[in-house]
């Protein structure tokens, strides 16, 4: 967000080695100066670990990690007693937030292609609650990781009909379309019957293709049927999918669309109602 294209180019042109390099180096002295200053979260990585959204600090990402947990209780109704599953769980950004509002009964279990941020988790509210689990699956990724074994060949470690909800943050924006299809079929399989499921995406229609194809550093040019790149080489860079390829891809997997909530990542659609820069899609299990 906010990144000029030039400098998106480049940093997808890097590894994934050497992308956690960088931000571990860039990030070290304002790292130093938060743990002098007392400015830290035992569940909070330092900034130069967070891999994946923006690298805040303590009091921002706890406050990130909130507005994500007040968004599944708002359009997934997200109980105390849920069973929970959060397919890229990172580094435990929406983790903390849910340690504080699932009780006893409910449960967490969230997987992710970066080992570093798996064991962070694990060393950390995994230890501390015993109802949080996190898994490292070893899945290529243009982005995060170089294994062999394919998005498209996965299945995830957990049992049929074992979650009453399912979330994914950030997470479908960086997957391709067979990967993403695959993923529906797996959520189905995983999803009890009448469970939800809550997304983020950047989608477009007729209305706005031409806008995100040039507007101003965030943006799609290169077009391949319903979905447009940001990056013609890195196919997990950015992807966004046209509103009606999205419904039918839902379909295919047998769930249930019940509604898309436009984020604010296009300029047009920025105003004060909208609290999520990415778009929100909301579908279920029948």
């Amino acid at each position: 967000m906010g990144k000029p294209q030039f400098l998106r180019d480049f940093w997808y042109g890097l590894s994934s080695r050497q992308r956690f390099w960088i931000r571990r180096v860039y990030y070290y002295p304002v790292d130093i100066i938060d743990k002098l200053s007392g400015k830290t979260n035992k569940y909070v990585p330092p900034r130069g670990q967070i891999y994946t959204g923006s690298p805040a600090n303590a009091n921002q990402y706890i406050r990130q990690g909130l507005l994500h947990l007040k968004h599944l209780k708002l359009f997934i109704d997200l109980q105390p007693n849920d069973s929970v599953l959060d397919i890229g769980s990172g580094v435990g950004r929406s983790a903390i937030a849910l340690s504080t509002y699932l009780n006893s009964e409910g449960s967490y279990d969230g997987f992710d292609v970066v080992r570093q941020g798996v064991d962070w988790c694990n060393k950390g509210l995994g230890k501390d609650f015993s109802n949080f689990n996190f898994k490292y699956v070893s899945i290529f990724n243009d982005l995060y990781n170089t294994s062999e074994l394919k998005a498209t060949e996965f299945e995830f470690p957990y049992k049929d009909a074992s979650f009453s909800k399912v979330f994914s943050v950030s997470l479908f924006t960086h997957m391709q379309i067979d990967e993403i299809q695959h993923y529906f079929h797996e959520i189905y399989r995983v999803l009890k019957p009448g469970g939800q499921c809550f997304s983020t995406f950047f989608f477009y229609d007729e209305t706005d293709e031409e806008q995100i194809s040039s507007q101003k550093d965030f943006n799609f040019p290169y077009k391949n049927g319903d979905y447009r790149l940001m990056n013609e080489s890195v196919k997990s860079g950015n992807i966004a999918i046209h509103k009606t390829k999205i419904v039918q891809m839902l379909e295919q997997a047998n769930l249930e669309f019940v509604e898309i909530i436009d984020g604010f990542w296009k300029g047009q659609n920025a105003d004060n109602s909208k609290t999520e820069y990415q778009d929100i899609l909301v579908f279920k299990k029948a």
